[in-house]
C-alpha cells in the first residue's frame, strides 16, 4: 500500500476484525499497551476499539512526551524563565503543561519572555538575533525528539554560540516500560510498540521484553490497519505460544535503527543516573542530560535551577492513567473539572495524551459500540 485511504479501508479493518475474533480463546481476556500516545489517538479517532472483540482490551501506556514530565521540571523551567536575561523557547505542546505556578502560557501573559518554537533551530536565531539575551530551549521527548536537539547543540558548538543552552528533559522509552513490566499494578499480554521512538531506536532494544518477561511486542504504524494488523500479529503470537519482537511498521522502522541520530545523541547526550516521571516516580538511567564536554550548552550547571519536588494536585490521577492502571473516564475530575480547556493534568493538555483522545473523540465513559458486520 502506498495512499493514506488504503490504511483506511474499511473492508480490509472487517477483515482483521474477523482474524483477531477468530484466535480469541473462549473465556481468556487479552490486555494490550500501545506505548505511543500516538496510537491512543488513532484507535479513539477512528473507533477501532469498536472493531475488536470484548475480550480483547487496550490500555495506555507512558508514551506521551509531555505528559510524563513532573511538575517540578515545569517549575524549574517557569524559574530559568523568570531570569530579565533569558529567553525560554519551547514547542506548542509544552506551553500549557500546568506547574504548580501556571503554564508556560500564564508566564508569558505576565511579561516573561517565552517563545514557542517549531524546532530547536529556531532556537539557535533567536539566540543569533539577540546577542546580548541568554536562550535557553526546554527540550523535551523521547528518543524521537532527542536528535533535533543532538544536531542543533552540534550546531552551536560549531558556530561558537555561547549565549545558547538546553534545558534537558529528554527521556528514554525501555527503562519506562521495564518498570511497568515490574509493577504489581498491571497484567499485560503484549505491547503495541512505539512507532516513532522505534525509527531512532529501532526494534532490538525491545528484544528483552520477550526474552525476560515473555511478553509479545509488534511495533506499529500509525494508520488504522497498522494498529489492527498490530493486534492481529500479537495475538497470533500468543494462539501459537510464541514471544518475540516483530516489526508490522517496516516501510519505516528499521531493525537496528538510524545510526546517524543515535550517533548524534551518543556524541552530545549521556544516562542520567536518576530522573523522576509523572506517575512512575524516579526510574534509574531513564532521562538524559548533556555530557561533560557540552556543559557549556547545559542550563542546569549555567544556571541556578531549584530542583524541588512538587506533588501533582490531588484531584489529578495522570499518573494511574500513564501506568495504564485507570482509563481517562475513571478520573473524578475527567471532563468536568478538567478539560483541554481547563486541564487539570498533563494527559489532558498534550495532543498525545490519553485523556485529550478520550474527550476530543467523545469516550466519556465504559460504553462501547458495537460495530455492525458487514454480510
Amino acid at each position: 500500500m502506498k495512499f493514506v485511504d488504503e490504511f483506511r479501508n474499511a473492508d480490509q479493518a472487517h477483515a482483521l476484525s474477523a482474524k483477531i475474533a477468530a484466535l480469541c480463546e473462549p473465556g481468556r481476556h487479552y490486555k494490550f499497551m500501545e506505548v505511543c500516545g500516538g496510537h491512543t489517538h488513532t484507535i479513539y479517532k477512528h473507533g477501532l476499539e469498536d472493531y475488536l472483540p470484548e475480550s480483547v482490551e487496550l490500555v495506555h501506556g507512558p508514551g506521551c512526551p509531555v505528559c510524563v514530565i513532573p511538575m517540578g521540571r515545569v517549575d524549574d523551567a517557569m524559574h530559568l524563565a523568570a531570569n530579565p536575561d533569558v529567553i525560554m523557547t519551547s514547542f506548542g505542546d509544552m506551553m500549557r503543561v500546568p506547574g504548580s505556578q501556571g503554564s508556560f502560557f500564564d508566564a508569558k501573559a505576565q511579561g516573561t519572555d517565552i517563545r514557542m518554537v517549531y524546532s530547536p533551530l529556531d532556537s539557535l536565531k533567536i539566540a543569533r538575533q539577540n546577542p546580548d539575551k541568554r536562550v535557553v530551549f526546554m527540550a523535551i521527548g523521547f528518543e524521537t525528539t532527542a536528535p533535533s536537539t543532538a544536531m542543533t547543540v552540534l550546531r552551536a558548538a560549531a558556530e561558537g554560540l555561547e549565549n545558547f543552552s538546553i534545558f534537558c528533559n529528554h527521556v528514554t522509552i525501555v527503562p519506562a516500560i521495564k518498570a511497568i513490566l515490574d509493577s504489581p499494578d498491571l497484567r499485560l499480554d503484549g505491547f503495541i510498540g512505539p512507532g516513532h521512538v522505534s525509527t531512532v531506536i529501532g526494534c532490538r532494544p525491545y528484544e528483552f521484553i520477550a526474552r525476560d518477561y515473555g511478553k509479545p511486542v509488534v511495533v506499529a504504524g500509525f494508520e488504522p490497519l497498522d494498529i489492527l494488523q498490530s493486534i492481529y500479529m500479537l495475538m497470533l503470537q500468543l494462539s501459537e505460544g510464541r514471544s518475540a519482537v516483530e516489526n508490522q511498521y517496516t516501510r519505516v522502522v528499521p531493525w537496528d535503527g538510524n545510526v546517524v541520530a543515535l550517533k548524534a545523541i551518543g556524541e552530545t547526550m549521556e544516562l542520567r543516573p536518576y530522573f523522576e516521571w509523572r506517575g512512575l516516580g524516579f526510574i534509574s538511567h531513564s532521562a538524559l542530560r548533556m555530557r561533560p564536554g557540552y556543559a557549556r550548552f547545559d542550563a542546569e550547571l549555567l544556571f541556578d535551577v531549584p530542583g524541588v519536588r512538587v506533588a501533582d494536585p490531588k484531584a489529578c490521577q495522570c499518573g494511574e492513567v500513564l501506568k495504564g492502571v485507570l482509563k481517562p473516564w475513571e478520573c473524578k475530575v475527567f471532563g468536568t473539572a478538567c478539560t483541554p480547556e481547563t486541564p487539570i493534568g498533563t494527559c489532558m493538555v498534550s495532543p498525545e495524551g490519553a485523556c485529550a483522545a478520550y474527550y476530543n473523540f467523545g469516550r466519556l465513559n465504559r460504553q462501547r459500540v458495537k460495530e455492525v458486520s458487514r454480510s
